[in-house]
């Protein structure tokens, strides 16, 4: 079973398809198949050509250089990116066009935009996020940044944390407490910061798996122009909201097609290594096949809601809940399949920390044993695991919310 699409869509999607196989180099495996000099080269390039084939922010409007697509047409270009395994863009343009990109177009000045969407879809600016904090990770509310007014400009200290790809960027837009006398959720701004200052510092936290993806961001006394606030001061939460929301639709198409990749490239290395005659292993597999369709299925539900004009919601949070933990179960299978070589890993690092290895990954061990690792991390970023079975209880399902510390009283004494 998949989803159908009309026959005008279905024609865009054939133009997409000409695309890509014009574009690609022959014989193209995936992305996957690329690494260091190679694999840098040609996301540069495939940036550049998206970019002038208007496909690199395909949502924007056209004044802003985007292509003014539908949301159909956006998902079927996500569709077929996934499948022929190419990115829809560069390493950080998930931040700066996806996110910051379309909550400038909500919530920016027209000099916002105008200073920024062009820069950030030529790649002259590079963006990340600043969000979580030692002390507000899943609790955004709680953020301890200072912002404090001086004269025309903010001055910011304070730290950031698990900045994602912090190291390849010079602009960061940031989450800071600006009223610390109003309610936690008050009192925060959205505020844009260039990084090429001597008040930030990015300290690279290294994973268990030997990467360094994440970062620790610090604040002293740096400084922002008074007018980067974006959406009115101390409406941040609002603002932020919004961005988290730009978790676009067609990420319910495009995960399973990762996941069953990933599981296509798991049966090719139980043959390899004669562990598909062991039937544990057979049974694990066909659970582990069972449990992408179900993504499939849910993915189609929750594509066709977005397609209906619903965006993502509490309800997101079965997805993330859902594909974070069978990554855990699905990359342990690997290292089983593996065997003992799983400890002494060899050949290709997996390109990114997050999901899957990238379409057209060899089968090496250190490609397994990487992924097997960074898969721990997907249970806690994003929301951990137990915040997202919170929300669905609390926000989807509807029962009692789950007792503070300061709700249980100490019995009286006698």
């Amino acid at each position: 079973m998949r989803p159908t699409y009309s026959a005008d869509a279905e024609a865009y999607r054939e133009k997409v398809q000409a695309f890509l196989a014009e574009k690609l180099p022959a014989k193209w495996g995936g992305i996957g198949a690329l690494d260091g000099e190679e694999l840098t080269a040609f996301v540069t390039e495939w940036r550049a050509t998206l970019f002038t084939a208007g496909y690199l922010a395909p949502g924007w409007p056209t004044e802003y250089g985007g292509a003014g697509l539908s949301a159909l047409e956006q998902v079927i270009i996500a569709e077929e990116f996934a499948k022929a395994g190419v990115p829809t863009g560069g390493p950080n343009d998930v931040f700066g066009i996806q996110m910051l990109g379309n909550t400038l177009l909500q919530w920016g000045t027209d000099e916002q935009k105008n200073r920024y969407l062009p820069r950030i879809l030529s790649g002259a600016d590079t963006w990340c996020q600043g969000y979580s904090e030692p002390n507000a990770g899943s609790d955004l509310s709680n953020i301890g940044l200072r912002g404090v007014l001086d004269g025309d400009q903010w001055v910011l200290n304070g730290q950031k944390i698990w900045t994602s790809a912090g190291q390849l960027a010079d602009h960061i837009f940031t989450l800071v407490r600006t009223d610390p006398d109003a309610p936690r959720h008050k009192g925060i701004s959205f505020i844009l910061v260039d990084m090429r200052q001597p008040g930030i510092e990015v300290r690279p936290i290294k994973m268990i798996s030997g990467e360094s993806e994440f970062n620790e961001i610090f604040y002293t006394d740096a400084t922002a122009p008074k007018d980067e606030v974006v959406g009115g001061v101390n409406n941040g939460w609002a603002v932020a909201m919004t961005l988290l929301g730009y978790e676009r639709g067609e990420s319910a198409a495009t995960v399973p097609i990762r996941y069953q990749a990933e599981l296509d490239r798991l049966l090719i290395l139980a043959k390899e290594t004669g562990a598909v005659d062991d039937p544990n292993i057979r049974q694990r597999l066909a659970w582990c096949y069972s449990k992408v369709q179900i993504m499939r299925y849910s993915g189609m539900r929750t594509l066709t809601k977005f397609l209906q004009g619903h965006h993502p919601g509490p309800d997101a949070a079965i997805s993330k809940l859902y594909w974070s933990e069978y990554h855990k179960i699905v990359t342990e299978l690997a290292l089983d399949i593996i065997g003992p070589h799983a400890m002494t890993p060899t050949g290709r690092h997996p390109s990114t920390a997050f999901q899957t290895d990238d379409a057209g990954a060899p089968n090496s061990s250190w490609s397994w044993v990487g992924t097997f690792l960074n898969a721990r991390a997907g249970t806690i970023y994003a929301g951990s695991s137990q915040i997202q079975r919170n929300i669905i209880g609390e926000m989807v399902l509807g029962l009692p919310k789950e007792p503070k510390a300061t709700d249980v009283r100490e019995p009286k004494a006698r």
